[in-house]
């Protein structure tokens, strides 16, 4: 598998600072980077959950793509509502990618925290420490290049159109408050031409491509089996 390059000061930080002799003190190894992407409803989150199950939950830290969807207080409710949240431009991908090069430095992170029920981030944040796998997930992670370059293996979750409909139809309505009416509109008008656009084309950046998220046990086992290697020869 090919080594992504680090960004010049992400390897000064893993290098480690000079003793007294000039010599450079041994650092921690550079932290292993999962991204997982596909569409809305594909399963992501089960996955993420399966593989923390198959290793010690400590090992690892999570970044969430849709942590990071652009403040808008000057605007209104109603305007919030209108935006196109499944496009690239509606996230702070630029935030995102500087807190991974943080963590990857060795360093914590105070993420934003979003809340979906009125469209607006909330003025708490979460607190995300640097560990040995760091797991990046949501539906536009594989298509921005600028959090794709950071990453040592990319997934992509592949699930059928009316499954992750009905999963999404299910979660927006009973987790963020919305109308089934306004679930299915924001479907047809968005979702569905945002997922042809931008992230179906992005499964060809993935390594592996898991069929039916979770469910897939002979994926989840090969990919946890293969994250395990890369943090305990790190460690």
């Amino acid at each position: 598998m090919e080594r992504i390059t680090e960004t010049e000061e992400s390897r000064r930080a893993a290098a480690g600072p000079e003793t007294s002799s000039g010599e450079t003190a041994a650092a921690a190894p550079r932290p292993v980077v999962l991204g997982v992407a596909g569409g809305s409803g594909s399963g992501k989150t089960t996955v993420v959950k399966r593989i923390l199950e198959g290793l010690d939950p400590t090992s690892a830290s999570l970044l969430h793509h849709d942590s990071y969807y652009h403040h808008h207080p000057d605007l209104t409710l109603e305007q919030r509502a209108a935006i196109n949240y499944d496009h690239p431009d509606s996230l702070e991908t630029s935030l995102m990618a500087e807190h991974l090069r943080v963590l990857l430095a060795g360093q914590a992170v105070e993420v934003p925290e979003y809340d979906f029920t009125v469209h607006r981030r909330r003025p708490e944040t979460r607190r995300v420490e640097p560990r040995p796998l760091i797991i990046v997930d949501g539906i536009l992670v594989l298509a921005e290049p600028e959090l794709r370059d950071l990453m040592d293996i990319r997934v992509f979750v592949d699930t059928d159109s009316d499954i992750r409909f009905i999963r999404r139809l299910g979660r927006d309505t009973k987790k963020r408050g919305r109308t089934v009416e306004s679930v299915l509109r924001q479907y047809q008008q968005t979702v569905r031409p945002m997922h042809l656009e931008f992230v179906a084309p992005s499964r060809r950046h993935a390594h592996i491509i898991v069929p039916e998220g979770g469910k897939n046990e002979v994926a989840i086992g090969m990919l946890v089996a293969r994250l395990r290697y890369l943090v305990v020869r790190g460690s």
